[in-house]
């Protein structure tokens, strides 16, 4: 099970001119020029009348964690925006389409405090509603939990995803519980000092030990539901996915994978893009016979083996954060869920075993 470990505290955030806001995916970012003849005002009192469905107590969480800029200076509430100020705010979680209904849901906390929650979550959960799925997602089922937690009077804790992984992959989550902790966690992702690895398993080997890969990804032409790496820098965004050799199989490779960005299908898009598509992942072409011999015996194998595994094989390991409210460290490990633990033993001996294998 995963444990939380405290360690020291991380070094300071970047200074916050350096990236570009637009960068993050589960956040919403403004620019805001202030009008020449704005009499002077406090900036949350401002930016609330400026923005639409946001309170002042997220305006105020934002500019507490560093994610409200004034001419490219960070800008406490209650600074006196002026005349052609340029006032830039960063808010994660923009408020979705569609109410939110509790709804019971089965999904495994492996830690929880006043501030966040760690979820460990299965294959085939999806995060949050959306096209397809608005019901029996980990959202409704937060909801629910917390609501069920909740003293009679009270008002119940309302759950902020600060990132997210799809539906058929595995692992840890990370969850805020309030708008000072998801404002505190979003600059995390926002800059990268999240520490986020994942166990892949690959079609193919690789000439070296580890590497990375670096490109833009953007929405497929030809099919919206995938990404691909650009060959334009001026679209899509930057992703950055840095890779290691954990253990080869000769057809098939697992890989550990650290994301320096957080990008929709990141991994799958990018090891794809290398030629080393996740095994199963029929969305990237995994889920075909991609290396390895024509005999039916190792037909009938890797087909067996993905009926063991029937999703991508992807699981977000490791997590490590700046905790919020104490400003230390903490860390958490996931095991290797037992879909996935079953099929790396099975290439694991037909490694051992088989005179095909190949460097």
């Amino acid at each position: 099970m995963p444990t939380p470990q405290t360690t020291t505290p991380l070094p300071p955030n970047p200074a916050p001119e350096t990236p570009d806001l637009n960068e993050t995916e589960l956040f919403e970012r403004h620019r805001i020029i202030v009008d020449k003849g704005q009499t002077m005002q406090r900036m949350d009192k401002y930016l609330q009348m400026r923005l639409e469905n946001v309170s002042r107590t997220k305006i105020q969480a934002a500019a507490k964690a560093g994610c409200v800029l004034v001419n490219d200076r960070p800008a406490k509430s209650n600074y006196k925006v002026k005349p052609c100020d340029t006032i830039s705010i960063l808010l994660p979680q923009p408020p979705p389409d569609t109410e939110l209904l509790p709804e019971p849901v089965d999904f495994r906390s492996v830690y929880e405090d006043d501030d966040v929650m760690v979820v460990d979550k299965q294959p085939g959960l999806v995060v949050h509603p959306g096209f397809g799925n608005y019901h029996g997602t980990l959202l409704n089922g937060l909801l629910y939990y917390f609501q069920n937690q909740a003293a009679p009077g009270s008002t119940p804790v309302e759950p902020h995803l600060v990132h997210r992984i799809d539906k058929d992959t595995s692992g840890l989550l990370l969850i805020a519980k309030n708008d000072d902790a998801q404002a505190h966690l979003a600059r995390q992702f926002f800059y990268h000092t999240i520490e986020r690895k994942y166990n892949a398993l690959v079609w193919g080997n690789f000439d070296e030990d580890s590497g990375t890969i670096i490109g833009n990804l953007e929405r497929s032409p030809q099919d919206r539901r995938v990404m691909h790496v650009t060959d334009d820098p001026d679209r899509g965004k930057n992703a950055v996915t840095h890779w290691r050799v954990m253990e080869r199989f000769g057809y098939v490779t697992l890989v550990e994978c650290i994301l320096e960005t957080g990008r929709t299908h990141q991994i799958r898009a990018h090891m794809r893009h290398i030629g080393h598509p996740l095994f199963n992942d029929a969305a990237y072409g995994g889920d075909r016979i991609l290396k390895g011999t024509t005999f039916s015996h190792y037909k009938q194998f890797v087909e067996n083996t993905f009926k063991i595994l029937p999703r991508q094989a992807l699981h977000a390991q490791t997590l490590g954060f700046e905790h919020p409210a104490t400003g230390q460290h903490v860390h958490f490990e996931s095991p290797l869920p037992p879909d996935m633990a079953a099929a790396l033993e099975r290439w694991r001996n037909y490694a051992a075993n088989s005179a095909a294998f190949i460097s």
